[in-house]
């Protein structure tokens, strides 16, 4: 199981760490750097800074918005980055949700987010092979544009640039039982948002279509400490902010994955707390079981029986979400 580091995106502005940390990582030998975009800092821009300060760690997106940009713009980004970084890009792509989509982003969702995100990869892999002008009947992502108000003046194009490797990585994050189906055969590799390493199981029938070299590159926190109670609570944190509160109340992925992971009832109570304003009760409402076995807490001991349970399963890679150097120190010297 390689490693990776999972910088996210930024708050209330840049993190003075992530370069840092970066360094670090490449230094201690992981195997990839994964930035990520909500609706604040973009995911390629301090890809592309870490890119310009290193030089043999990946970098990967984890994930870029697919309503953010068109498949063909998204294509652009990464074989251009590609290019700069000497192949060292991958490109992870999520489909985001309703109140994303259309609050940030200002584009329908999706009425068939399969659809949709299979005709997105299909472009991008057009743009990446440059063997022909890019087309697509397309209900999502037609190329040339044909809607009604076209000027039929659209010419097929393909990128005036020679992309550097027509089979750049391609990763999908996806939640759902048919996305992480349609993901294991398109896609290069798969980005869970949750992985428990006790549920294992429930994902089987889903990447049975995986080809060799299929990468699971599942993100958890990490953090080596003594009061797992309080290492929890940034983990706890998380989780409540993303159940609550990145979705609608009749439409949230992420708490309709919770539910599949066992913690329905209790979903749906930090949802009610969320969206009532009682954020700290919300986040106090997370079960510190279910937070414990999406993550790596506690003391070094404790992490590397752990970590046993992550190598034993289907995960190719872990990216840590981890805040300081000793943590992906130790991580680093327990995965070997």
């Amino acid at each position: 199981m390689r490693l990776g580091l999972a910088l996210g995106y930024w708050g209330r502005g840049p993190d003075p760490r992530h370069l840092e940390l970066a360094r670090e990582a490449e230094r201690l030998g992981y195997h990839s750097v994964w930035t990520a975009e909500s609706w604040g800092s973009d995911a390629f821009t301090p890809l592309t800074w870490i890119a310009a300060h290193t030089s043999r760690i990946r970098l990967g997106t984890a994930v870029a918005q697919m309503a953010a940009r068109t498949p063909t713009a998204t294509a652009m980004q990464a074989l251009t980055l590609d290019h700069l970084s000497g192949g060292r890009m991958m490109l992870g792509l999520g489909l985001s949700g309703p109140q994303v989509v259309e609050g940030w982003y200002g584009r329908p969702f999706p009425s068939s987010p399969l659809t949709a995100t299979r005709e997105y990869v299909d472009v991008i892999r057009q743009v990446l092979r440059r063997e022909a002008p890019v087309r697509l009947e397309g209900r999502h992502h037609p190329l040339p544009y044909t809607g009604p108000d076209a000027t039929g003046m659209g010419k097929p194009l393909k990128p005036i640039v020679h992309p550097l490797r027509p089979d750049l990585p391609v990763l999908l994050g996806a939640e759902g039982p048919k996305n992480i189906a349609q993901t294991a055969r398109i896609a290069d590799g798969w980005l869970p948002l949750y992985w428990s390493p006790l549920r294992t199981e429930l994902y089987t029938a889903a990447l049975a279509e995986a080809r060799e070299g299929f990468m699971v590159a599942a993100m958890a926190q990490v953090r080596v400490c003594e009061d797992i109670a309080e290492g929890l609570k940034p983990v706890k944190a998380m989780l409540g902010f993303y159940i609550g509160g990145m979705g609608h109340a009749a439409r949230n992925f992420h708490a309709d994955l919770m539910a599949r992971l066992g913690y329905g009832d209790e979903a749906r109570r930090v949802q009610e707390l969320f969206l009532a304003g009682r954020r700290a009760e919300a986040i106090d409402a997370v079960p510190d079981a279910f937070a414990d076995e999406i993550s790596l807490v506690g003391p070094k001991e404790r992490i590397a029986e752990r970590l046993e349970l992550w190598r034993s399963g289907p995960v190719t890679d872990l990216l840590a979400l981890s805040p300081d150097e000793e943590t992906l120190r130790v991580l680093a010297e327990l995965n070997g």
